[in-house]
């Protein structure tokens, strides 16, 4: 039979994981709109973040990290390019392949719209100790990172 400790435990897990589908859900919205308001889809968001905090890389090195496909990806740098986000630039690696990267100025004139959301989250992780930060951190980047895992396992599945 289980215990009071075991049911609360299910309980608490359960309301971790619905909680964290509501969170998603905002995210998503909150990125579309603010990608709206820069003239951008969500995806282009997406991808600029990507770039961003990564680095340039070649368009086979953004399908695979964003999960689109390669024709796509090629869209979305085409029109990035047009809007003046992003460029192509010799990959110093290999001359006979481009890179995209950010086109800063751009990208920097658009980050002021998360000021409000980044200001509010400061405030809310003000209320938390050092050891609850590090709990929360530990949570967010193994979250983050079993769902990239997931979305490569989705991506590179063979459709039949």
């Amino acid at each position: 039979m289980s215990s009071d400790g075991d049911t609360r435990r299910r309980e608490l897990m359960e309301q971790v994981l619905y909680v964290g589908r509501i969170l998603s859900t905002a995210a998503v919205m909150f990125h579309a709109a603010m990608a709206a308001k820069a003239g951008l889809g969500p995806t282009d968001g997406k991808a600029l973040d990507l770039l961003e905090r990564i680095g340039p890389m070649n368009a086979g090195e953004l399908s695979a990290r964003s999960g689109l496909a390669p024709a796509s990806v090629t869209g979305l740098i085409n029109r990035l390019e047009s809007k003046g986000f992003l460029r192509r630039v010799p990959n110093p690696a290999d001359g006979r392949s481009v890179l995209v990267e950010l086109v800063p100025e751009q990208v920097h004139a658009s980050a002021g719209l998360f000021d409000d959301l980044v200001k509010s989250l400061t405030e809310l992780l003000e209320g938390y100790s050092n050891e609850e930060l590090e709990t929360i951190l530990h949570f967010l980047t193994e979250a983050a990172r079993r769902q990239e895992e997931a979305t490569a396992r989705l991506t590179q599945a063979d459709p039949q």
